[in-house]
Order: C-alpha cells, then structure tokens, then sequence
C-alpha cells in the first residue's frame, strides 16, 4: 500500500459554504411584546448578544406590519427564546399569531468583519460585538 499524502485541501474538495454553518442564524418568530422596547419571542432559543443588530421580516398576515424590515439592537436576554430591543413599538399593530407560507423572522445584520461597534457608531472602545457569521461548519 502507498503513502498517504496529507496536503492542503484543493478548493474544488472544499464543502460549499451554506447558511446553516454560521451561527447566529435566523429565529422564527412567535410572539411580539409591543412597547418602549420590543420583545421578540422565538420558537427555538436564540444566540444573540447584548449590541447585536437585528432585522424583524414580519409577513402581512402577522399584524404588525409596522415592524417589518426594521432594525434595532439587543438590550436585554430576558430568556433563552427572547430577546429585547430598541424599537418603540406602543403604537403599533398587535401581533397576531397565524400558519401561513411566509414567517416572520428576526435575522441579524453583520459579520464579524464589523469592527467595534456601540450605540455612538464605530469608536475605539475595547468591545467588540460578536458577528452575524460565525463559522461553525
């Protein structure tokens, strides 16, 4: 039997990247607490962090429309399923709860080629928030 050389992996052998080997990834959504801040209840628990930028897809048929495609920052984990943010939603819609095709959805926003980063923009402050895309794969 011959030798078996161990080499760099060509490219061509390389799995293809696919989002699910990147955490934090996308949560279903199956509760919104409107208010001064919004809570956003998953159907799994979440990985996100305090800082972290997110993105609400809140489909027609849920409701709250006025949520949908805006984007705000974690500020609290008050459980493993939900998160807080920074949007003011008191006077929006109810979220209603329904099956259809379309789901809505919290999705973060970034990479880990982000920087450092807090509520005053991109400064040199000592803490950088964990990206979007972390490869787990």
């Amino acid at each position: 039997m011959g030798t078996v050389l161990s080499a760099p992996i060509p490219p061509f052998q390389n799995l293809p990247i696919r989002a699910n080997f990147y955490n934090p990834s996308r949560f279903v959504i199956s509760d919104i607490t409107l208010g001064q801040t919004t809570v956003i209840t998953a159907t799994e628990d979440m990985d996100y962090v305090v800082g972290q930028l997110v993105r609400l897809i809140i489909p027609a048929p849920y409701g709250t429309t006025q949520l949908n495609d805006r984007q705000g920052y974690v500020i609290s984990l008050p459980s493993d399923d939900q998160v807080e943010i920074d949007i003011d939603s008191s006077q929006m819609n109810a979220f209603i709860s329904v099956s259809a095709h379309q789901q809505p959805q919290i999705l973060p926003i970034g990479d880990v080629n982000s920087g450092v980063i807090n509520n005053n923009g991109r400064i040199a402050v000592g803490i950088a928030i964990p990206g979007a895309f972390i490869n787990v794969s």
